[in-house]
């Protein structure tokens, strides 16, 4: 994160919302930051099938969700599940990257989500002040704005020059769909059936550039721009 980061505002009925760059969402009313799909230990868990990934993603993943924290301030910390990779992820973080972590959660409030992939790890879901916060989407209640992550998505804009494809937030008046946080996680299109069936009547992308987000409606995806 260098150079002036600049975060895209969203209004709900909850509040205001900053969808920040980097991949995360704070919510200044109530000093929340908010995380999807952390996935540490991703590469053990390959390594420990025979996979080959370089064991450097919890280290980078936990440095780039240090650089938010001290941007922000935040109180708490909203993680919406697959934080880890697998139910024994925490087990296995390096006794440095434990460090940071057991750092991080006595210097702010963690509240962990479950996922599919840590089942167990916390709460199925939590909701507050109009907000409610899942790893999987569901249904919206009237007056609600649902937060969540699973779905890694990610957007491909065409220009002449070439075709970009980069993570991104999917938002319409009712859900918040996250990108991923962690640094092997992945993405899928926001154009595959399952983001598109979450927003009917279509929404906004918020693709994750380098300083600052872009905004464009779903229905532009994977268009020449």
């Amino acid at each position: 994160m260098t150079g002036i980061m600049t975060a895209a505002p969203i209004h709900r009925a909850a509040g205001r919302f900053q969808l920040d760059p980097a991949g995360a969402v704070f919510w200044p009313d109530r000093r929340a930051l908010i995380v999807a799909d952390l996935h540490l230990e991703k590469a053990s868990s390959i390594a420990a099938r025979g996979g080959l990934l370089p064991p450097y993603d919890s280290r980078a993943t936990l440095d780039r969700l240090a650089l938010l924290l001290r941007r922000y301030a935040p109180e708490r910390v909203i993680a919406l599940g697959d934080s880890f990779h697998d139910e024994a992820g925490r087990a296995r973080l390096p006794a440095e990257e434990a460090s940071l972590l057991a750092r991080m959660e006595a210097a702010h409030r963690f509240l962990w989500i479950e996922g599919n992939h840590d089942a167990g790890a916390g709460l199925a879901e939590h909701a507050e002040a109009g907000a409610v916060f899942r790893h999987v989407a569901g249904p919206v209640a009237a007056g609600q704005v649902e937060f969540s992550g699973h779905f890694h998505p990610k957007a491909r804009i065409a220009t002449r020059a070439a075709s970009v494809a980069r993570p991104c937030f999917v938002a319409d008046a009712h859900r918040v769909l996250l990108p991923a946080f962690g640094a092997y996680a992945g993405g899928l299109e926001v154009t595959s059936p399952p983001i598109r069936a979450l927003f009917p009547r279509g929404g906004q992308v918020f693709l994750l550039g380098r300083e600052r987000v872009y905004a464009f409606p779903l229905a532009h995806a994977g268009k020449a721009a």
